[in-house]
């Protein structure tokens, strides 16, 4: 199916993909742009406009890029095959960057997505049944209630409805109900306010190699936004230990405390608390903006949307959706998909550095050589996917060309795979159609494409507003 319109991408207009390359054994740096004396001009240029510049240094210097930014030595890789080889094969050689680990470990603490070594493994471990598709599924209940709660409160009309705001508040509820098994409060604005502020402040720290200390005058915004957020985990927290073992809901904050009751010194309270504030993040601002790209690829490509909501008409006749729906919502299913594919929600997979020297597609790189993936051009890569800025569902479908392994992989790859995936594809899957069952949804009119904005997640510079039609019953 050919969509009515498409979503240029400001990253790549005329930009002349290169042949992958996969050069012989090589003996010194590849090629990258001319770093001056310090290299910290790439650093602005980085952040000022991320993905941007790595595009420009990928059409100038091909798929693998060295980044010399004293004192570090950078490569960055947009071959799908030298990709999986660093994120599986040479895993085990890897560490994250410590300075993009210092800046998420402000609030997150040393969760499981930022630990590293025997700690992350324990903790991986401890936490994988949790996030199964059986265990994902069984929150499909949870989800819709939240999504009809929700949805009675969305106006259609002439006006553009916010929809990146509403989804958001849906994304925070459903965290809520899904780990405390609590409705979202009057303080859900404030914590909203507070994951923009410090995803901002995050995202600006993370391009330099030190940042003023947080006790500055002029990170009061910040400071505040982060005792925001940790306040709402610890009184989630509180009021659980106050209640009997017994009454205790099956959600996810009881299996974390049921860890810390039958292993202390492994879990203490304060692993608690930070396992806790990284599914809240990530588990909430992850649905949040891909269901936010999602409602504009709707708008922008009614053929696509009039596609979807057959199928879920005729799957679900009018019924709130049950786990055992959802393999039966294939179309629905790859608009989802092709969404992550031209708008992941993290377009820059944290970097990683070698513990020692590693080879990698003809060349051997010392210990300590940084590496970052910038999935974000991967997926949108002329020589993987055709038309790469077209919104194309069909690219996903059963008979499709095969996608070369690597090239799409939104939620990561490899033993560091989003742990919450299956999680937040069922939310986003459950939501999507529900909202399809009450809505049609398009721009406004002249309305330009949303311009994409990467702090932490990938955003609209602009907050999103749509117009919503209320279907007849």
């Amino acid at each position: 199916m050919k969509p009515d319109t498409t979503s240029q991408c400001p990253f790549h207009a005329g930009a002349a993909p290169r042949p992958l390359d996969h050069s012989p054994a090589q003996l010194s740096w590849p090629p990258g742009p001319a770093p001056g004396l310090t290299g910290w001009g790439l650093l602005r240029a980085m952040s000022r406009d991320p993905l941007g510049s790595l595009e420009q240094w990928r059409r100038q210097h091909g798929d693998v890029v060295h980044l010399r930014i004293w004192p570090e030595h950078q490569i960055v890789l947009t071959d799908p095959a030298l990709v999986r080889e660093l994120l599986v094969t040479q895993h085990a050689h890897l560490v994250r960057w410590e300075s993009g680990i210092a800046v998420m470990s402000q609030l997150h603490g040393r969760s499981v997505l930022t630990a590293e070594g025997a700690l992350w493994r324990t903790r991986r471990q401890a936490l994988q049944p949790a996030f199964t598709p059986r265990a994902a599924h069984s929150f499909v209940p949870v989800i819709a209630a939240a999504a009809q709660q929700a949805f009675k409160g969305w106006q259609a009309g002439a006006e553009g409805w916010p929809i990146e705001q509403a989804f958001t508040s849906l994304g925070m509820d459903v965290i809520l109900r899904t780990m405390f098994s609590s409705a979202v409060g009057a303080d859900a604005r404030l914590a909203e306010r507070a994951v923009h502020t410090v995803s901002v402040a995050g995202n600006a720290e993370m391009y330099w190699p030190a940042s003023w200390p947080d006790w500055m005058p002029w990170k009061r915004t910040k400071r505040r936004a982060m005792r925001v957020l940790r306040s709402l985990i610890e009184r989630h927290v509180t009021a659980r230990l106050a209640l009997a073992q017994e009454e205790w809901p099956a959600d996810l904050l009881t299996r974390l405390l049921s860890l810390h009751r039958a292993d202390p010194a492994a879990w203490p309270l304060r692993a608690v608390h930070d396992e806790c504030m990284t599914a809240f993040l990530a588990g909430h601002e992850t649905a949040a903006a891909t269901l936010t790209w999602w409602a504009w690829c709707m708008a922008a490509n009614p053929a696509a949307q009039a596609a979807a909501r057959e199928e879920v008409d005729s799957v679900l006749q009018g019924r709130v959706p049950a786990a055992s729906d959802l393999p039966q919502l294939g179309y629905l299913t790859r608009t989802l998909q092709e969404t992550l594919r031209l708008y992941p929600a993290a377009p820059v997979l944290l970097t990683r550095r070698t513990r020692q020297p590693v080879a990698l597609g003809g060349w051997r790189f010392p210990a300590r050589t940084m590496f970052t993936v910038p999935l974000g051009l991967m997926q949108r890569d002329a020589r993987l996917f055709p038309e790469p800025d077209a919104f194309r569902p069909e690219r996903f479908a059963d008979g499709a060309p095969e996608i070369e392994r690597g090239a799409w992989m939104p939620f990561g790859t490899g033993p560091r795979v989003c742990i919450g995936q299956h999680l937040a594809l069922t939310e986003m899957t459950v939501i999507a159609a529900m909202f399809l069952q009450r809505f049609a949804v398009r721009a406004p009119a002249g309305m330009a494409p949303p311009e994409p904005v990467f702090n932490i997640t990938l955003r609209p510079r602009e907050p999103l507003h749509l117009v919503l039609e209320r279907r007849m019953a």
